[in-house]
């Protein structure tokens, strides 16, 4: 009787070890603990912040076999916000992001390398503006457990540098210091079956 109540015992505490180390999450839009931001200079005199507001995605986070992570997003580009109406038209123009031609970005990610206890390089494919190509997005782990709403959660950070030219966007109207758009990512996910 002993061993088979010890039986038991194994098998539940493996289910749940399990269930704690590899799971699928919802990012939560909705609750908006979740961005897409960016930055680019503008002449080289400052910095011209913006997001995107509309996105959605998942991941999937296993802390004990890194491997198995992976993401994948869908940005609404026509969602850019850069706090200026008429810039943001000018944004969704074919002079830039062409967004009546392309209205979505997607990352799906290849490989997910941890660099130290928190933090990873997070490789995928960007497709943007019709092009696919790959970016490493440098992430940090910031924390996951219980939610008030008897939910469990998992949330991170991520910080990338692109060139817009690479994707066929041109960005010589802001001056040649706007080669370069750095990316700043939140993710809060819902773990989803709990």
């Amino acid at each position: 009787m002993k061993k088979r109540i010890a039986g038991v015992m194994a098998a539940v505490v493996l289910s749940t070890a399990a269930h704690v180390q590899a799971a699928d999450y919802a990012i939560d839009k909705q609750g908006a603990h979740a961005f897409v931001q960016f930055r680019v200079q503008h002449l080289g005199y400052s910095w011209l912040y913006g997001r995107f507001n509309n996105f959605d995605g998942t991941f999937t986070f296993d802390e004990k076999d890194p491997a198995k992570n992976k993401v994948e997003v869908t940005i609404d580009v026509t969602s850019i916000d850069s706090n200026h109406a008429e810039r943001d038209k000018h944004l969704r123009s074919e002079d830039f992001l062409n967004t009546a031609k392309f209205p979505k970005a997607t990352f799906v990610s290849t490989s997910y390398k941890p660099t130290g206890e928190d933090t990873a390089e997070l490789t995928g494919d960007l497709t943007l503006h019709g092009v696919t190509k790959p970016v490493t997005i440098e992430v940090e782990h910031i924390g996951m457990g219980d939610d008030p709403w008897g939910g469990y959660r998992a949330g991170f950070e991520g910080r990338a540098t692109i060139k817009p030219a690479e994707w066929g966007i041109g960005m010589a109207k802001l001056g040649p210091a706007s080669e370069e758009v750095e990316l700043f990512l939140t993710v809060e996910g819902i773990r989803k079956g709990k």
